[in-house]
């Protein structure tokens, strides 16, 4: 996940050195996650065929090596191919963490292991950036390829030691491509999986349209500079903390599916906060806003998760691809969103927000009128 926008910082940098505009270069985020999407459709099979340990190492090597390709990129096309092996890569090991934990957990543990697992997810975007531009300021935008290599070198080294394989071979399965498409096509239409599991999706979109909308509010808008903005976005990580440690404690007491419908409200009302306010707030406001977004966030993501992932643990690595699929592809949607929208970068972000948490706040209370009668018959 660290991989994904610490290159932001460095585009004009790389623009320079390899003779292209940012907009071309924008073709390494579009490559990135199209790549990250589509192999996580692969991958999630193939982990519960042969197993989590195989599938996790010999991603992160293969990350490794698409990130030495990107990192000796001395044309576009050469730094777009390491970008797409990256993500070849990288994606095994974001899928099958879901997997892993839904392998050893169920219930309210399986609530603190996606939190962590959450957190993570967030807090690498709100730092990266940070890194990016520190590390492109002092040692040049190629240390950004050292610095994630070396990152997936070490992970790989700890997981083998220790983690090790979650999947023993007993409750392996073995699919040919038409059971593959049958197994994701009942899992869409099994609504214990898809409308929570669609819910935290929109959720999750409407975090990476803030990091989208961020440059043109934080830096065009209220004059921040790449690093300011950096440390703005790191800062903020630590509300999606606290979150992601309050929500499996207030699940023990209140419910997990009552909490999570806490957090999809607060995002909600937290997009609203955009839209009410000015077209051109002042940094205040907008902090508002996006600490309110991330703490609904926080106490609804690692719930509605464990939601979707628990009654799913005999193909608990196809419901992660596909969940990560759908995830992706609707990040996809309101990235482009935010840029095509013709109104002021906050209205469309709040547009986008309130959109988003309103139908997953209604597919997710759905989702528990369908589990509130199926618990009573």
């Amino acid at each position: 996940i660290l991989s994904t926008n610490i290159i932001l910082p460095a585009f004009a940098d790389i623009g320079r050195q390899l003779g292209v505009s940012s907009r071309e270069l924008g073709l390494t985020l579009s490559s990135f996650f199209i790549t990250f999407a589509l192999a996580q459709l692969v991958v999630g099979p193939l982990a519960d065929h042969f197993g989590r340990m195989r599938l996790v190492l010999g991603g992160l090597w293969l990350f490794v090596a698409g990130t030495l390709v990107a990192g000796l990129a001395g044309s576009l096309d050469m730094l777009i191919a390491g970008r797409v092996i990256q993500a070849l890569g990288v994606c095994a090991a974001a899928v099958l963490a879901r997997a892993i934990a839904r392998d050893l957990f169920e219930g309210q543990a399986l609530a603190r292991a996606l939190s962590l697992t959450m957190i993570a997810t967030a807090t690498a975007p709100g730092f990266s950036p940070l890194l990016g531009s520190l590390l492109t300021t002092t040692l040049g935008w190629r240390a950004i390829f050292v610095i994630v290599g070396v990152a997936a070198v070490v992970i790989a080294f700890l997981y083998a030691r220790g983690l090790g394989e979650t999947l023993p071979p007993e409750r392996r399965t073995t699919r040919s491509v038409p059971q593959v498409v049958g197994a994701y096509w009942r899992l869409i239409a099994d609504e214990r999986f898809i409308l929570p599991g669609t819910a935290v999706s929109l959720l999750m979109s409407g975090l990476f349209a803030s990091f989208a909308a961020a440059p043109a509010i934080l830096m065009s808008g209220m004059g921040l500079s790449s690093l300011q903005a950096g440390l703005y976005f790191a800062v903020t990580v630590f509300v999606v903390f606290a979150a992601g440690m309050a929500a499996p404690r207030l699940a023990r007491r209140v419910g997990r599916r009552t909490v999570a419908i806490l957090g999809l409200t607060t995002a909600m009302l937290a997009g609203c906060l955009l839209l009410v306010g000015p077209s051109d707030p002042g940094l205040g406001w907008y902090s508002l806003s996006m600490a309110s977004f991330l703490w609904g966030m926080g106490l609804a993501n690692p719930l509605g998760t464990a939601i979707t992932m628990e009654p799913f643990g005999k193909q608990a690595g196809l419901a992660s691809a596909l969940f990560g699929f759908m995830t992706m592809g609707a990040a996809a949607i309101t990235t482009w969103l935010v840029s095509i929208l013709e109104y002021p970068p906050v209205s469309s972000l709040g547009v986008i927000q309130t959109s988003v948490c309103f139908v997953a706040l209604t597919l997710f209370v759905a989702s528990n009128q369908i589990e509130s009668r199926t618990a009573r018959s």
